[in-house]
C-alpha cells in the first residue's frame, strides 16, 4: 500500500512537472492534456485520475503555493519601533521561486498576485489583532505587498543580480519615505 502511494505521488508530480514547462513556454490555453501526457509518458486516462483538465493542474499548482496562514512565519515586528520583517517575505518567496517568478510574471496567472496578497493580507490583520480592516489599513497593506510581490519578482528574473543584503536594504529604503523622496529626487520628478 504504501509503494502504491509512493508511485501515486511520483506520477503525479511528473505529471505536474510536464504540465510546468509546458507552462514555462506557452499559455495554458495552449497547453492540452495530450502534450502533458506525452512529455510525461504517460497516457490521457492516468491524467484523469489526478486532474480534470489543464486547468486544474494550475489550480492545484496555485493552491499548494498560497501561504498558508498556520505555517506562515511572523510577518510583522515583535517591538513597535521595528521595520516589517523583509526576510520573511523572502523566505516565502524563495522557497518556491521557479513557480512565483512565473506565476506572477508578464505570461502568469493576473489573479494569483490578488490571491497571494490576500493571504498575507489576512495574516497581517491577525497578527494586528485588527477585526475590521480599515480603509487606511487596507490601502497600506495592498501598497506594501504590490512593492514586495513586484521587487521579489523582479530580483528572481534578472537571476538575482544584486545579494539578498543589497535587497533587503533597498527594500527598507524604499519602504522608508526617505527612500522615495531620494529616488525622486535622482529622478528629478
Amino acid at each position: 500500500m504504501a509503494k502504491y502511494k509512493e508511485i501515486s505521488t511520483q506520477t503525479r508530480q511528473n505529471l505536474i512537472d510536464a504540465f510546468w514547462e509546458l507552462y514555462c513556454e506557452k499559455r495554458i490555453e495552449k497547453i492540452t492534456v495530450r502534450e502533458i501526457t506525452t512529455k510525461a509518458g504517460y497516457n490521457r486516462s492516468t491524467f484523469y485520475e489526478y486532474f480534470n483538465d489543464v486547468y486544474d493542474v494550475l489550480k492545484q499548482i496555485e493552491e499548494s503555493l498560497l501561504p498558508n496562514i498556520e505555517e506562515m512565519p511572523p510577518l510583522l515586528p515583535t517591538g513597535y519601533n521595528e521595520s516589517v520583517p523583509i526576510d520573511s517575505f523572502i523566505k516565502l518567496y524563495s522557497s518556491s521561486s521557479k513557480y512565483y517568478t512565473v506565476l506572477l510574471g508578464d505570461n502568469g496567472d493576473p489573479a494569483f498576485a490578488g490571491k497571494m496578497k490576500n493571504g498575507i493580507k489576512a495574516k497581517l490583520l491577525e497578527q494586528l489583532e485588527a477585526n475590521e480592516s480599515t480603509m487606511e489599513i487596507d490601502y497600506t497593506l495592498e501598497y506594501m505587498l504590490s512593492a514586495m510581490i513586484g521587487i521579489l519578482t523582479y530580483w528572481f528574473k534578472n537571476n538575482e543580480n544584486i545579494s539578498k543584503e543589497d535587497l533587503v536594504k533597498l527594500m527598507y529604503e524604499l519602504m522608508n519615505s526617505e527612500g522615495i523622496n531620494k529616488l525622486v529626487t535622482k529622478l528629478k520628478l
